[in-house]
């Protein structure tokens, strides 16, 4: 756990020291698009912010192999190579798009590419664990159109959750934590090498995600564009992909005794397994519906649109923080939910306290203009919107005149980067000059 630790970490440095530089480049280079229908940022801000998230892969893959406990993975596998190519291929691809604006079926084709070639390094899916029936060898072209098809669906729901601030970095972010604690049960609890790789490509991804996130979080100060949220759609599959079908459900002993008894205690672990996209269930979920929303509308599944899961919850009044917010409860609840079933299934505690989380959340979700006021001892700890209104007086100008009513100051809250949201930059209203009367 240590090394996973310290090569999470390197991840998470190298990747934000890099973010500040990145983003000058981006601005110099002139990566800052014009704003579109569909987004919700005011100002043009920088992309390219997967530079940054894939000099960090590179940073901690390369930590891993120098240290003892993680270079047997690099020795006992190619699946390091394998994910190494695939991401610098999707990354280039990304970083061309962020710039030139590449056509969606060309990016499609990269994914696919960049599938295939993990394929051939021999990162794909051999084998799939059916509940009671056991191992279900595939062939080689079934492997590989299924790996194929994971990855590409695995990307574009990431991408089409990059929408607001800080929220695709997130929810990854939250999933990769539930897939690393996952894998490594697997791989420390059962002693299984297999799962070594899965469970580095998971602490690796949380560090891309964290060293990002400080520059990410609203206001955003540069977004990750397609070069970095195909970058950690590839590697999210690529964990789901190295644990699935490479642990051989034999070795975790899980057939003994009667076939109800031995298909009881390997459904647990067969969750995941089998259904590794349950960890990104929201943005799967977001894009089916956009699929089916733009297909029933006669428009392209590519073409973009405000109808996704968070443009609904700006659409009913929630904050641009709470929208974020909640996506990430509801990301935590399905992914850290499915981990502790699959650890105690028949512990009825889990279900109860998933079931309480689901109605606070619906609660939440129903009261968007609902602001909860911290106590005054705790408004020094917590964000001004937290805090008590405190009764503004308001300020006469200097100078009255005879049947003039006296001009108020009205402070108006700055917005990104020290702009008004509804005028000018100046925080107060223009006064009159001197020596007029209007």
């Amino acid at each position: 756990m240590r090394d996973y630790l310290l090569t999470l970490c390197v991840t998470a440095a190298v990747t934000y020291l890099l973010t500040g530089p990145v983003r000058k480049f981006a601005i110099v280079t002139g990566a800052m698009p014009e704003i579109r229908a569909r987004d919700v940022h005011r100002e043009p801000t920088p992309r390219l912010g997967g530079i940054a998230m894939f000099f960090g892969l590179c940073a901690g893959l390369l930590v891993a192999d120098h240290l003892t406990n993680l270079n047997s993975v690099f020795e006992r596998s190619n699946e390091p190579r394998a994910l190494l190519s695939g991401a610098a291929l999707i990354w280039l691809i990304g970083v061309l798009d962020d710039k030139f604006e590449i056509d969606a079926l060309i990016k499609l084709g990269a994914q696919m590419i960049a599938a295939g070639v993990m394929v051939v390094q021999g990162l794909t899916i051999l084998w799939l664990p059916i509940p009671g029936i056991g191992t279900v060898a595939l062939t080689q072209w079934q492997g590989t159109l299924l790996t194929v098809a994971l990855v590409v669906i695995t990307i574009n729901a990431v991408n089409f959750v990059d929408g607001l601030d800080g929220l695709a970095a997130g929810m990854v972010c939250i999933a990769a934590a539930a897939f690393f604690l996952y894998a490594y049960r697997i791989w420390y609890g059962y002693t299984i090498e297999a799962a070594a790789p899965a469970t580095l490509f998971a602490a690796i991804l949380m560090g891309m995600c964290l060293g990002f996130l400080p520059h990410n979080m609203h206001p955003a100060r540069i977004f990750m564009g397609d070069s970095g949220s195909m970058l950690i759609g590839l590697v999210l599959a690529a964990s789901a992909i190295s644990v699935t079908g490479q642990v051989d459900p034999d070795a975790l002993k899980l057939f003994e005794g009667g076939t109800r008894e031995a298909t009881h205690a390997a459904l647990p672990v067969f969750i995941p397994l089998l259904l590794p996209l349950t960890i990104i269930a929201i943005p799967v979920a977001d894009l089916l519906l956009a699929i089916v929303r733009r297909t029933w509308n006669g428009k392209s599944p590519f073409a973009a649109d405000r109808g996704h899961l968070h443009h609904r919850l700006l659409e009913i009044g929630h904050s641009h923080s709470r929208a974020v917010l909640i996506m990430y409860f509801w990301s935590a609840l399905i992914a850290f939910g499915v981990v502790a079933y699959s650890v105690h299934s028949a512990s009825m505690w889990i279900v109860l306290g998933i079931v309480a989380l689901s109605a606070i959340g619906l609660v939440l979700l129903l009261l968007p203009r609902f602001t909860p006021r911290a106590p005054r001892w705790a408004e020094a700890f917590v964000p001004p919107r937290y805090r008590r209104r405190k009764r503004v007086e308001t300020v006469p100008s200097a100078v009255t005149y005879e049947g003039e009513v006296p001009e108020e100051r009205v402070q108006v809250p700055a917005g990104v980067n020290g702009a008004t949201a509804i005028g000018a930059r100046s925080r107060f209203p223009e006064r009159r000059k001197a020596g007029t009367r209007g």
